[in-house]
């Protein structure tokens, strides 16, 4: 789970929710008319802009975005380490007996494939397509989610024309301003909120998620491929430390040492 993403919206709502409170409740602010034009016409129009499997895979993109955490990648180079041992000391067959014990399934496909007898240049090109599908599907959900947190506003504004309009229809009788007014105001209260707390926020979100997989992927294709190469664990990490800080590349070694 990813703490900050829990933490940002908690702390968001709590202090818009806690605003509402103390400027009068939040009953004021719960206008049906409203609430339907900006949530109903944002998710009709993105229906409308997307085909209905980008469109409901936007709750997959969602759980991902809110519970996904991405692996540490010192703990994926000291894997591919681990890995290496055991392909140099007892061959690449010794691998199936960890397999099981593999959650990543990219790392679990690659390892299946050194197993199978793949040679580097069929694991690479295999590799890459999953990498490159993977950013594909990403990049996909990122755009649902740029579109809606982009059509909040605008279906907003359409609110908040709709209530002025009403409003000054009916100048001639003043106890209708006050609702034509208010449906106006709320409108635009509604759509920037939730484009601003919670759809552009969670775009950006999965495409740090996106890029940070990527970068996990990258070392994972590199190391498979040097294990079915037959490199060294030394090689191995030496290669690998590329995808480190000098911060991490010194904590790994220092654990290398250690062993």
């Amino acid at each position: 789970m990813d703490i900050a993403t829990i933490l940002g919206f908690f702390l968001g709502f709590g202090v818009i929710i806690g605003t509402m409170l103390y400027e009068g409740g939040l009953a004021i602010f719960i206008n049906i008319p409203a609430l339907a034009i900006v949530f109903g016409g944002m998710t009709c129009a993105t229906m409308i802009h997307f085909s209905m499997g980008q469109f409901l895979g936007i709750f997959s993109v969602i759980k991902k975005t809110l519970f996904h955490k991405t692996e540490q990648p010192t703990k994926i180079i000291q894997k591919m380490i681990d890995y290496s041992v055991i392909n140099r000391r007892d061959g690449a067959l010794a691998l199936e007996q960890e397999m099981p014990k593999i959650k990543n399934r990219f790392l679990a496909r690659g390892v299946e494939m050194i197993v199978n007898g793949a040679n580097e240049h069929t694991i690479r090109e295999l590799m890459e397509m999953d990498i490159q599908y993977m950013q594909e599907r990403h990049g996909m959900g990122k755009k649902v989610l740029e579109f809606m947190g982009a059509s909040s506003p605008s279906f907003a504004m359409v609110g908040t024309l709709i209530g002025l309009v009403n409003m000054l229809s009916k100048m001639g009788d003043p106890s209708s301003i006050g609702r034509g007014m208010a449906v106006a105001l709320v409108c635009t209260f509604w759509g920037a909120f939730v484009a601003n707390m919670v759809f552009i926020p969670m775009a950006g979100k999965l495409g740090q998620h996106s890029k940070a997989e990527a970068i996990n992927m990258e070392m994972i294709l590199e190391g498979v491929c040097a294990i079915a190469k037959g490199e060294s664990p030394s090689g191995l990490r030496e290669k690998m430390q590329v995808f480190l800080s000098s911060k991490r590349r010194e904590q790994l070694k220092a654990k290398a040492d250690v062993k």
